[in-house]
């Protein structure tokens, strides 16, 4: 009993990511793989899609930069009247207005960079570190999302066969109960036989029954999961290899360097943090424009109310003097930027070389637990083959034989929790060496 206790609390403390969405896709019936769950999560879970939507920003803010290499075209128009009227007399000649009371024109505009010595460029080239980052931070987060289904597939699984084994182990009760109220019948059994019996049927209804509540618990996270309906029932496949992983602790940390997301997130950043201060730097250099417009406007002489056709082109050249201050102190910002982000690639590689380490030294204790439980439970199969042909015999009680059928129950068990977590190690070591599990 403690058992189950001690393994069912351990998995539930696994994290676990809780919000999930209905979907049209149903399973109920099915008997559920973990790459089956994993993908569907990866597929339909909400934060994975709002990960996704975030890369579909970085492509907008991507193409916004690059909109600074392409003209800028409008149309302007304008109506305005004029006063007091300015006018001039020449005898004999008449009078004479130096412009129109009413003023109209319309222009097409046209205004093209033609060079600004590489400050669009650092731009567009930050934007699209910044996709990449946001890229990393998707996988990222599947990662830890995978790990919460692995926690939950496994806890499902442990309880399904938990549950399995305390149905056999009352089955088996059972048996002995009729078999010994039978004998007390005769005269060769006591009261006491039955209600011990009896007390332990009592034991084990009582396990199943935490046993349902737990799994009803799991199976309702795993519908969250999915996204399903929280009364479908579900099933998941018993899937426990055990496969060891010969290879060093050193070559395991090299390879974990060269793949996990959180190292390659650090050198991403530090990476656009050395474009954010070259743009920084070119925030003051010069720009070379060209511009041209063309369209109609009223006031020329000697027919001022008459629109006439008019242009204008030429180039423009900007060259900032002072800035007040703000490159200086936008340099000294990226500069703590980048040696802050040094400290944090250096802490994401310890923490990548501990988090390798544990899992490879706990895939390692649960092999060699595999290997203790294997024959530990061929020996509780021996000893209760032995105990009943001693009952039959007479040379032992029924409460041996029952305590011989409880050890063998326990070590189905330990069996199965040994596995589970052989299986689990396994999977996060290769969380931890940066392998995809989706």
């Amino acid at each position: 009993m403690r058992l189950i206790y001690k393994f069912t609390v351990a998995l539930f403390l696994l994290p676990l990511v809780v919000q999930g969405q209905n979907n049209a896709k149903t399973f109920s019936g099915d008997s559920l793989s973990l790459s089956t769950i994993i993908n569907e999560v990866m597929r339909n879970y909400p934060s994975v899609k709002k990960a996704e939507l975030d890369i579909e920003s970085a492509n907008a803010k991507i193409g916004l930069a690059k909109s600074a290499y392409y003209p800028n075209v409008d149309v302007s128009s304008s109506y305005s009247h004029i006063g007091p009227n300015s006018s001039i007399t020449f005898p004999g000649l008449g009078t004479f207005n130096m412009y129109p009371l009413d003023n109209y024109s319309a222009a097409l505009n046209y205004n093209q960079l033609i060079y600004d010595f590489g400050k669009t460029g650092k731009s567009v080239s930050f934007e699209q570190q910044s996709k990449s980052l946001t890229q990393l931070s998707v996988e990222q987060l599947k990662q830890k999302l995978s790990l919460a289904v692995v926690g939950n597939y496994y806890s499902i699984v442990f309880l399904q066969e938990a549950i399995r084994i305390k149905d056999e182990e009352l089955a088996t009760l059972n048996e002995h109960l009729l078999f010994i109220e039978k004998k007390e019948a005769t005269g060769s059994a006591t009261q006491y036989e039955i209600l011990t019996t009896k007390v332990r049927i009592s034991n084990i209804e009582n396990q199943k029954t935490d046993l349902l509540t737990s799994l009803q618990v799991q199976l309702c996270q795993l519908n969250t999961l999915l996204g399903q309906p929280q009364n479908t029932a579900l099933t998941v496949k018993k899937e426990l290899p055990v496969t060891p992983m010969a290879t060093s602790g050193d070559s395991l940390i090299t390879y974990a360097f060269d793949h996990r997301d959180e190292l390659k997130m650090a050198h991403q950043k530090n990476t656009l943090a050395q474009i954010h201060y070259k743009m920084v730097d070119a925030q003051n250099n010069p720009a070379f424009n060209f511009f041209a417009s063309g369209g109609w406007k009223n006031g020329y002489f000697p027919d001022l109310l008459t629109p006439k056709a008019n242009y204008a082109v030429g180039v423009g050249f900007k060259i900032p003097i002072f800035d007040a201050t703000r490159t200086k102190y936008n340099r000294q910002q990226v500069k703590l930027e980048i040696l802050n982000n040094d400290q944090d690639t250096e802490l994401a590689r310890r923490d990548i070389v501990n988090e390798v380490v544990e899992s490879k030294t706990n895939a390692d204790a649960s092999l060699k637990k595999v290997t203790e439980s294997e024959l530990q439970l061929t020996q509780a199969q021996q000893a209760y083959s032995l105990a009943e042909t001693s009952f039959q015999a007479g040379a032992i009680t029924n409460l041996d034989l029952l305590d011989s059928s409880t050890s063998l129950s326990e070590s189905r068990l330990a069996l199965l929790k040994t596995k589970i977590d052989y299986t689990v190690s396994l999977l996060k070591l290769k969380i931890a060496l940066g392998d995809r599990i989706y």
